[in-house]
């Protein structure tokens, strides 16, 4: 500390308070603060040897910080307002879990399937499509399921395809009893 009248600002190791009383890994980690200082030249040999001696001795977190201040790796002497808020690393074990999406219900997307079917299969698969359809939507209004949308839409293909039917066999009914009138 070779300028008495510049004063660093106390360190505030990991958010204590400078009265803190020292652990033995702040100790450590001041002494390899000055370790660093040492071999890259910032410190003599006398000076080094001095806070070493003190580092070890020191009671409070901030006598470590006065040790470390004027070095690249301790404190620096911004003020606390304009340093840099850093959050600690957290875990992963600790953190909250991911919010996964609900699992799609199977028969929804049995209706859906079945309700694309309609138009390959002429329309085969529409009273499935149907049925599975509003089993889904129950299960999961109950189970609060995803696969809302594919539910629906198996719904709607199931029944344009049982509505197209109904008409099919309406027209030929019709056509069979204009037939039998006319002959």
């Amino acid at each position: 500390m070779s300028n008495p009248s510049w004063q660093p600002m106390p360190w505030q190791a990991q958010g204590s308070s400078p009265s803190l009383l020292a652990a033995h890994a702040d100790r450590e980690r001041a002494v390899d603060v000055l370790r660093a200082g040492f071999s890259e030249g910032r410190l003599q040999q006398d000076e080094y040897e001095k806070r070493i001696e003190r580092a070890y001795t020191a009671r409070t977190v901030g006598e470590l910080a006065l040790l470390v201040a004027d070095l690249p790796q301790g404190p620096s002497a911004m003020q606390p307002s304009a340093m840099p808020v850093m959050q600690p690393m957290v875990p992963r074990t600790f953190m909250p879990a991911p919010v996964l999406p609900p699992p799609t219900n199977g028969k929804a997307v049995g209706a859906m399937v079945c309700g694309v079917l309609t138009t390959m299969t002429m329309g085969l698969t529409g009273i499935p499509a149907v049925i599975l359809g509003h089993t889904a939507r129950s299960e999961i209004k109950r189970t609060g399921e995803g696969g809302e949308g594919f539910a629906l839409a198996g719904l709607i293909l199931g029944w344009l395809s049982v509505a197209g039917w109904a008409f099919f066999i309406a027209i030929m009914i019709i056509a069979g009893v204009a037939s039998e009138s006319g002959a």
